[in-house]
Order: structure tokens, then sequence, then C-alpha cells
């Protein structure tokens, strides 16, 4: 070992595998960066004196007399209002051919807000989809997943979440896009003349897969330094964290670490709980909360990374193809958002809880007219008129393309509810039946 400028070097590695490599070493610390060879690395296991490197890069061409070079400091981030509008990439580096960041220079992957800093959630955080803003109402400060199939547009969902979203900032972490997926984010956010308020850390599928285990850490850093310095309201979305949790669960098995369920590493719990744990409300104002991309493989709901998911999310938003409709629509009857109560009639008009709950309750009941109809059982008139009113509700409300806002999409509710039933079949308290049922 030599040492220049401060910083330890090292000429021997005792051990090279596809993603890692080992030396003897002493007096590093966990997550520290290197360069081997020139290749940036980050300590991912120090037992004694060996300690192992994962190259982010690979470890192709590496030599055993390869010039490790420890640098002191784990991977960071310059924060600041340079970040606004800029495309990074894993490291926090530009990839739009903008300039270099300016900016106070934060190590990202810090802890969790201390509890006592947190605050209830108490406010609405909108959307602007409808599907969620009547069923899910989301609540600032909440973590919650969109559970999808890979062929769904849940990148086209996020995207339109960034643009429609009733908040200050938004944060996109991207992990494993494909260069289709990163351009039409980037053109959408341009088109829209939106840049101003998203910042967004991407990694393509051309990227090595074990970068993408920095971008939600990278996106978080961010998020924190716009809620606590500047007390701003900040949406991070990430998407995928399928693709997050397979890249830990290659760097693991090339560690040789035993894996567990699914081939995921037995860390995959904390992993996950690391990052949703920063969605937090402040007392002063500030907010981070988190929307994320879990997608599924064939549906499975009980595959570790959607099953550790749910145990550490509050609720969960699923996507599914309306065949009756012809349109992908946020599911009302497997979404669930766990802290709408908290906003519901509160924040939002007073009418919100009982016309949610009529809603989905018409909507089940088209549900069961539909397995009768598909059984060979005789349909009673009511039962048809539930499922013309599940096929509008679908088309106007449920749809992902729908934009409406609070007021608007209980209007539309109203309308439907008169259109199709009688108020006593709606089932909603008399004082709000007669201050907003529609006039004929």
């Amino acid at each position: 070992m030599t040492n220049k400028a401060f910083q330890k070097i090292y000429t021997e590695v005792t051990k090279i595998t596809k993603a890692t490599c080992t030396i003897k070493a002493q007096d590093v610390g966990y997550d520290e960066l290197a360069t081997i060879d020139g290749k940036l690395a980050q300590v991912v296991k120090i037992q004694d004196d060996e300690v192992t490197l994962q190259v982010f890069r690979g470890t192709e061409d590496i030599r055993t007399n390869a010039e490790v070079v420890f640098l002191g400091n784990s991977p960071s981030l310059k924060v600041g209002p340079s970040l606004a509008g800029r495309f990074l990439n894993a490291y926090g580096e530009p990839i739009d051919d903008g300039p270099q960041l300016e900016g106070k220079q934060v190590e990202i992957g810090g802890p969790s807000v201390n509890p006592v800093r947190r605050q209830q959630p108490s406010e609405l955080i909108a959307t602007g989809i409808a599907g969620i803003d009547l069923n899910n109402t989301l609540v600032t400060g909440q973590k919650i997943p969109f559970f999808a199939d890979p062929d769904q547009p849940f990148n086209q969902v996020m995207a339109t979440v960034a643009l429609r979203a009733e908040s200050d900032l938004i944060i996109l972490g991207g992990m494993g896009m494909t260069n289709d997926d990163y351009l039409y984010f980037k053109n959408t956010f341009t088109n829209a003349g939106a840049l101003d308020r998203i910042i967004s850390f991407i990694n393509t599928t051309e990227d090595p897969s074990v970068e993408r285990v920095l971008i939600p850490d990278m996106a978080l850093t961010a998020a924190e330094y716009f809620a606590v310095e500047e007390h701003k309201k900040v949406l991070v979305l990430l998407t995928d964290m399928t693709n997050y949790a397979d890249a830990l669960a290659i760097v693991s098995n090339k560690m040789d670490q035993i894996p567990s369920k699914d081939a995921m590493p037995g860390s995959l719990y904390s992993d996950l709980a690391k990052i949703y744990e920063k969605a937090v409300q402040f007392p002063d104002g500030g907010s981070i909360t988190i929307i994320a991309v879990t997608t599924l493989s064939g549906g499975d709901i009980t595959h570790a990374v959607p099953d550790n998911t749910g145990y550490i999310t509050e609720g969960q938003l699923y996507l599914r193809r309306d065949t009756q409709v012809g349109k992908v629509i946020v599911d009302p009857f497997r979404s669930l958002s766990r802290l709408k109560q908290l906003v519901i009639g509160k924040k939002t008009r007073e009418d919100h809880p009982q016309v949610m709950n009529a809603a989905v309750r018409l909507y089940s009941d088209a549900s069961n007219a539909q397995t009768k109809l598909e059984n060979g059982f005789d349909l009673t008139e009511y039962d048809s008129r539930t499922l013309d009113f599940a096929k509008d509700y679908s088309r106007h409300l449920l749809a992902i393309d729908v934009n409406l806002n609070n007021t608007q999409m209980l209007d539309t509710t109203w309308g439907l509810f008169s259109q199709y039933f009688k108020p006593e079949e709606v089932n909603i308290r008399q004082d709000l039946v007669d201050k907003y049922w529609p006039s004929k």
C-alpha cells in the first residue's frame, strides 16, 4: 500500500468475480468509493482486513495487480437550485448536455428521518388521475406502490402523475428503463414546459444493472434537500423497483451470499424499507411522498418484491385492463390507500367519503351481475343498470387517461348516479342527496 495525496492506494487484488474485487486493506468504511484501474467501485463487505468492492461497470479487464484507490467518501450528490430541470445518471452526473451541477456536496443514502421530527400526514396530494384521487386519495408523506404487469403502461401513468400532481417538485428515479421510455419521459416533460419543477435520475438498460441500486438514494437525497431546506412539497416517483431488487440480487449472488425467497437477498426487506421510510411530513410544511412502480411477474403478488413491499408501504395501487371498455384502469377492488381517511371529506368536499363508498358498492354489484351473466343466469333490471353504470364509471372515472380535479370527479360520479339509479338505491345521506343530486 502507498499513500498519495491522502488517498489509500493498493496494488494487490486477491479475488475477482464478475461483479466484485477483494483486497486486503485497513481503515476503509462501508459504502466508501474507490477506483480499480479507473473503474468506479464501492465497498460492500468488510471482514477483518478483507474488503470486497462492487465494481459498477463490471470486472472485465481488471488485473490482480490493478491499482485500487480509495477515495475516502461515499457516493454523493451536489444539491441546490441547479438540479431543477436536469436529467442525471446514477452518479448524479448530467446526461442532458447541460452544465455541471453547482451546490453543496451531500452523501447519499443517509438515515431515515428521526420519528420525533415527523408529523402525521394531513395534506392532500392530488394526482389529477380520478381513479386515484376518488377512491385511493393520497396524502403528503405517504409511501405507496403501483403493482402492475410488465406490459401495462405504468411509465405513462408516472409521467401523467408528474405533470398533473399538485406538488412543488417532482423527482423521477428511473431504473432499467428502455431508451424509448427515457426519451418518452424527456420529450413529455419538455413538450409540457414542466422541466423547471422536475428532476430526473435515469438508469437505462444500456447502463450497468448494478448502478440501479444508486438511483433511489440519489432521488431521495435531492428530495430531502428541497423538503428540509426549502420546505417544498416533493413527490418522488420510482420506476421500477423490481429492477432495483433484481440489481441487488445480482450483486448478492455474485458475492456468493445465500439467496432468500425468489433468489432475492436476505436483506431485501431492510433494503426496501431504507428507501420507503424516507417518506415524511415535516412540521414546518416540507414533505416527501413516494409513489413507486413494482412490476409483477405473471401477476404474482406473492413474489418476494411485492410481498415485502406490502409490509412497508401504506396501501397499493393496481393497474388492470378493463376488457369491457378497452382501457387500463385503477382497479377499485384491489387498490387501497390506507391514509385516505385523513383527508377525504376534510381537505376534499364533504360528500367525498359517501360518494366513494357508494360508487364502489355499485361497481361491486355490477361485478356480481357480470358473474351471473357469464354463468347463464337471468339478469334483473337492476343488474342491467349496474352493468351500464360500471362501463361509464370505468370509462369516465377509473381510466388512467381521465384528468379531473376533485370537484369535477365528484360531480361526474353524481351524474352517473342520477343517470342509472334512484336516490334510495345509491344509499347516500339524504342531506347530501338534497345538496348534490343533479336536477333533471
